[in-house]
């Protein structure tokens, strides 16, 4: 019995290190593979890579994004490709969100890839306080006035008026203790 119970423990711990690859490959920026080419987004940013165009006449070739309502290669926004001879690429920026397809044309007239994406709306970003060692100012306590920062002058006059009230109860508190003296 003793033993069972181990392994009902042990039990959640391997399934929480089984979903956590699928975890991590959920929180990345989104990667789509087509054949030829490989398209990922970024924000509103969208991009692809290839490595199966060849140079032509200057040219490396034409990628297009198209929107859904878009039905060929023309009517898409359309980007050259620009790289090396192992891989070149394209980038669309301010890409609003929803679903889109990439096509790939090659100068020699040949598709690359097509491969379709989607692109989320953009997430505001989690604001939080970064850690101190401590305050600039020390603790904000105390009734209102310990929050304020006074010159040098109103702590001088406080100071005289502080020192003025303890003179003057120390006075009274002797002259009470003996009425003859001043």
């Amino acid at each position: 019995m003793r033993n069972s119970h181990c392994f009902g423990r042990h039990g959640m711990a391997v399934a929480a290190a089984a979903a956590l690859p699928l975890a991590l490959t959920a929180a990345g920026p989104a990667t789509a593979r087509g054949s030829g080419i490989s398209v990922s987004t970024t924000g509103s940013t969208v991009s692809v890579v290839t490595s199966a165009c060849t140079q032509i006449n200057g040219s490396w070739g034409t990628a297009a994004l198209l929107s859904s309502s878009q039905a060929n290669f023309a009517q898409g926004r359309q980007v050259a490709l620009s790289g090396t001879g192992v891989s070149q690429s394209a980038a669309w920026s301010s890409v609003t969100p929803g679903t889109y397809t990439v096509i790939v044309m090659c100068a020699n007239n040949t598709t690359a890839g097509t491969q379709s994406v989607i692109v989320s709306a953009p997430v505001a970003p989690t604001v939080r306080p970064t850690p101190s060692s401590s305050p600039s100012r020390g603790v904000m306590g105390g009734l209102g006035g310990a929050a304020r920062d006074y010159g040098p002058v109103t702590m001088g006059v406080g100071a005289a008026l502080v020192g003025g009230g303890v003179i003057g109860a120390a006075w009274f508190l002797r002259r009470r203790s003996k009425p003859h003296r001043l």
